[in-house]
């Protein structure tokens, strides 16, 4: 199965893209809705999926040659945390 925008803006997910080319390293969070609002919500939202999309303004704009992105995800650590401790209750050993 394939992880979809509308996947990763109902995990809560941030993702960055991020410019990979050494002189410039620039980072960008991106706006899940809006790119939802562009491509649909069943568009993939992995790697490949979106590499294509996507280039660096200030690499172009400074001249250097186009080298591909990579995405850093996220993932919305507090929910998880609530959903895995939402039936835990704390045990105290009296005997020692």
């Amino acid at each position: 199965m394939t992880k979809t925008l509308a996947d990763t803006l109902a995990a809560r997910e941030t993702v960055y893209v991020n410019c990979g080319h050494a002189m410039c390293c620039k980072s960008t969070k991106l706006d899940i809705q809006a790119l939802i609002n562009r491509l649909g919500s069943g568009h993939g939202s992995m790697h490949w999926d979106l590499v294509g999309l996507f280039g660096c303004s200030d690499c172009k704009a400074a001249g250097r040659d186009r080298r591909p992105v990579f995405f850093t995800c996220i993932p919305h650590y507090e929910g998880q945390q609530r959903e895995r401790n939402r039936d835990w209750k704390p045990t105290f050993d009296s005997t020692k």
